[in-house]
């Protein structure tokens, strides 16, 4: 699968031809390395700087000019085929350069446009260390307007601070995201916090494919990650709360999906729709707003196993019904083996059978280490009681929830 090799491929970042220095007058004498040139402002260095480079950035805060992005290309439009008239930032095209703040505490990029940071057609970039914000919303509801987008390039993001871009006009819905892949983009986007922006935590669209681990995506509209269209993904250990929603895949989209928590969403935690296929493992999803784990068609398809769903269904039915697993679809697409579905609002299972007890599914107090402290408590039931195809890393069987599995940290 093309996504068992990007962890390699992102591994291998390109060596550098040379360094670029960009802030005050003492960044040009830090760091180390070939220096080929020194600027104050970002989007010259980044139009001066030859495949390859690094671009480093002192502490301070670079402020974008915004200037107008027409597309022939609609990322979320039924017809791509559509025009959509968007703003830029920084534009990084048709190039791979390294970009590096001092920190995400000190450098920071005010992007003051819909797409904040756009890679175009770069065959190997990577954004890291510094804080993007003041996105300011397109008018055109069709932008798919974000802190960073890509599109038709590799792109690592790791590192940064994505927040606060929040400008959006009262008649536009639609908001800021986090970061978004468009089409054909391949993203590694690890390390990362993003707070309280506008729409989508991380989006991905038409064919862009992703490795999305180890992120903290906390407060914001839209989902906290949403794999649509045919995008494919990894999702890893990322914590996802305070969003509308928190982890979906639509579309005919393909997605790994383990050891993330996902809280104190509005309306549901993990969901299945359209024709994709999901593989549910070894999630924490805890008190959210409506449901904790759906399937919403008869075409999607997929496993829940290992996972903890409990104290969901503490709001008034929105997007789905308060309980901790709610069938809509085709049951018989999925396995539902080794979950721990307890003490949800209006019950544990709604429209399909209750499986508790079946399958290795129980409903019990999990037990957990201490308030915010998901760790099991040597005594819980979820130890040593996941799927037995699925191992801890001490090759035991696997315990039910985040600390399980193959992928727990």
């Amino acid at each position: 699968m093309r996504l068992s090799i990007l962890i390699v491929i992102f591994s291998i970042i390109t060596v550098s031809a040379g360094t670029i220095y960009v802030g005050d007058d003492d960044a040009r004498h830090r760091g180390g390395g070939y220096v080929n040139g020194y600027y104050n402002d970002l989007q010259t260095a980044i139009d001066k700087a030859a495949a390859s480079d690094t671009i480093r950035l002192s502490p301070g805060v670079f402020r974008a000019k915004q200037y107008p992005f027409p597309e022939t290309l609609c990322g979320n439009c039924e017809n791509p085929v559509t025009e959509v008239e968007a703003t830029c930032g920084f534009l990084v095209q048709g190039k791979s350069l390294v970009i590096i703040g001092s920190g995400a505490d000190s450098t920071t990029l005010v992007t003051n446009a819909g797409y904040g940071v756009l890679f175009l057609d770069c065959p190997n970039a990577a954004i890291m260390r510094l804080k993007i914000t003041g996105g300011k919303r397109d008018l055109d509801g069709n932008a798919t307007d974000a802190a960073i987008v890509a599109r038709q390039s590799r792109v690592t993001v790791t590192d940064c601070l994505i927040a606060d871009n929040t400008d959006r006009p009262e008649d536009v819905v639609v908001g800021i995201g986090g970061i978004f892949g468009r089409e054909g983009a391949e993203l590694l986007i690890s390390g990362n916090e993003l707070f309280n922006n506008g729409w989508d935590g991380i989006a991905l669209y038409r064919g862009a494919t992703a490795v999305i681990a180890d992120n903290v995506i906390n407060g914001g509209r839209g989902a906290g990650i949403g794999i649509t269209w045919d995008a494919i993904a990894q999702v890893y250990r990322n914590e996802i709360s305070n969003y509308w929603k928190g982890i979906g895949t639509f579309g005919a989209t393909r997605a790994v999906v383990s050891n993330n928590i996902v809280k104190d969403n509005l309306g549901w935690g993990i969901i299945v729709t359209g024709e994709a296929y999901m593989d549910v493992t070894n999630n924490l999803v805890i008190n959210n707003g409506n449901c904790g784990l759906a399937i919403w068609s008869n075409e999607c398809s997929g496993r829940f196993a290992n996972n903890i769903a409990t104290g969901n269904g503490w709001r008034q039915e929105w997007v789905c019904p308060p309980v901790g697993f709610w069938n809509y679809g085709q049951l018989a697409n999925f396995i539902v083996s080794h979950n721990n579905i307890f003490n949800n609002k209006e019950g544990e299972y709604r429209d399909m059978p209750d499986f508790t007890d079946t399958l290795g599914n129980i409903s019990a107090d999990p037990m957990f280490a201490g308030e915010d402290d998901y760790h099991l408590k040597p005594e819980s039931p979820c130890i040593n009681s996941g799927d037995s195809l699925i191992t801890d890393n001490d090759g035991t069987v696997s315990d039910m929830g985040v600390y399980g599995g193959p992928r727990a940290r």
